[in-house]
């Protein structure tokens, strides 16, 4: 591996003094709450410019810094598109609103309530019903190794059989789920859908979601095309992985998504 000296990645630059994206650090935990609250709205914004919206699937979460064992979640029949900070809703383990005056979406409460209780060093996560995505989940195949991006998830996600195709409304499909999550940031749930999950922010759950779907994109474009893809050997997806597969890549890749968003939707911040 590259020797990195201090720095979290190879793409930290070297040299002082440019302009580069840096990690918050906060004074209150107020600050905290309104940091992770802000960048909820966004990844629920830049999911709706990826056109990841089906009716009222979909779902994201992130813990409260405060409460974890509470998360804030996009409100039941909000677009995500008019997802914002005052409708976001605060909800516990058990289903219940704690703030806020939308409901909440029961499949999402099944989903991520049970994985956020199983895994306390998750902090957010990502699902929703996307075209290639559940495409690609169809095949109950994983990611294969062919692109640099798709190295990302190189021995990082899994496949979900369990409950495959069954709407998840009964609590045992959260647990199956949250079951499949140890030490991966993303799972493909068979006939169903993509879901990612991040021990570092609510950004990097969201990018490595929109990163997946890209990868679902390019699987079925090749499986379509009939040609036979070449592989990259393992050392080398590994190699790759850990220069632009890590849950800081994924942040850093929205800061891209964040700071165009900051100009176009500042309704975001209502």
């Amino acid at each position: 591996m590259l020797d990195l000296g201090n720095r979290v990645s190879i793409y930290q630059p070297e040299q002082d003094g440019l302009i580069f994206p840096v990690l918050p650090d906060f004074d209150t935990v107020e600050d905290e709450r309104r940091h992770r609250k802000e960048r909820l709205v966004a990844a629920c914004r830049a999911f709706a410019l990826h056109g990841f919206d089906y009716g009222f699937a979909g779902h994201l979460t992130v813990r409260d810094p405060e409460r974890p064992e509470l998360y804030w979640t996009n409100p039941m029949c909000v677009h995500f598109d008019k997802v914002k900070v005052s409708n976001l809703i605060l909800v516990d383990h058990a289903g219940r609103v704690i703030e806020g005056t939308h409901a909440v979406n029961r499949a999402g409460f099944v989903l991520h309530a049970n994985v956020h209780e199983e895994h306390p060093d998750i902090i957010a996560m990502c699902h929703a019903h996307t075209t290639y995505g559940t495409a690609w989940c169809a095949t109950g195949r994983p990611i294969d190794p062919i692109t640099q991006d798709a190295c990302a998830f190189f021995e990082d996600h899994v496949v979900i059989g369990e409950q495959g195709g069954a709407v998840a409304v009964g609590n045992h499909a959260g647990s199956d789920v949250a079951k499949a999550f140890k030490g991966v940031k993303a799972a493909l749930h068979q006939n169903h859908g993509l879901l990612t999950a991040s021990r570092h922010s609510i950004e990097s759950a969201a990018f490595w979601f929109i990163a997946l779907e890209r990868c679902c994109q390019q699987q079925l474009a090749i499986a379509a095309s009939g040609i036979e893809p070449i592989r990259i050997p393992a050392d080398r997806a590994r190699y790759s992985r850990e220069h632009v597969g890590s849950e800081y890549i994924g942040w850093l890749h929205f800061q891209t998504i964040w700071n165009q968003l900051v100009v176009d939707q500042p309704d975001m911040f209502d």
